[in-house]
């Protein structure tokens, strides 16, 4: 099932919109811890999530793809600023805190 254009047209603004957040974020010392900052941008996707659901259009199954896919873009932009947040953290010599795999 193709997506709805609203729904893509939506979908490319909030990742457009996450990406400026991320941009914004200045990395500074003292640093928060890389747990703290998981919790932040999980939190941060949850609310974009939440947001932009509201808005999508089409039936409930077209409007359950387009979350799906925004999630995913966000997750995937939030595992690269998480990962350039870790080197940062390495580069203040910050012991390694990482949450345990699971």
């Amino acid at each position: 099932m193709a997506l709805l254009q609203t729904n893509k047209d939506l979908i490319a603004t909030g990742i457009k919109e996450f990406n400026i957040l991320l941009n914004q974020q200045v990395f500074s010392d003292p640093a928060v811890p890389e747990e703290a900052m998981v919790t932040v941008v999980n939190d941060w996707v949850n609310f974009y999530i939440n947001y932009y659901r509201q808005q999508m259009v089409g039936e409930q199954q077209e409007q359950d793809k387009a979350v799906q896919e925004l999630r995913q873009e966000l997750d995937t932009l939030s595992a690269s600023f998480l990962d350039k947040y870790r080197n940062f953290l390495k580069s203040l010599g910050a012991p390694d805190h990482r949450l345990p795999s699971s």
